[in-house]
């Protein structure tokens, strides 16, 4: 069970508490937070995060390679989750959308982060 946020916020339930998440749910939380956390931000968890940050110092032909190594890398702790593929969808701008497809208990799952480059 996790608490769920919404634009850095943990969202009230009505009665005092905090909405809370269950199943797929609470664990696309938790993969949005690893892959929009910076790796090395937490000093008490170091491998919390993902390096997604560090793709605009890439050349753009190992983006695409990269980004799957650092959603993987990111997301080796959560347990029965399988990172199948990424597509990186750049705009021209220095902006991107990752689109991460997942499998989590036989069931395909997929998140977007935005990216800067």
């Amino acid at each position: 069970m996790e608490l769920k946020l919404e634009q850095g916020d943990y969202v009230p339930d009505g009665a005092g508490g905090f909405e809370t998440l269950e199943g797929a749910h609470a664990l696309l939380a938790r993969v949005l937070f690893r892959l929009t956390a910076r790796r090395g931000q937490f000093p008490f968890l170091p491998e919390m995060g993902s390096r997604l940050y560090l793709l605009g110092r890439e050349k753009p032909s190992a983006r695409e390679t990269l980004a799957l190594q650092y959603v993987t890398e990111a997301l080796a702790q959560e347990t029965g989750l399988a990172v199948l593929d990424t597509e990186l969808q750049e705009d021209g701008t220095g902006a991107a959308v990752l689109t991460v497809n997942l499998e989590w208990q036989g069931t395909p799952l997929a998140v977007q982060v935005d990216v800067t480059l």
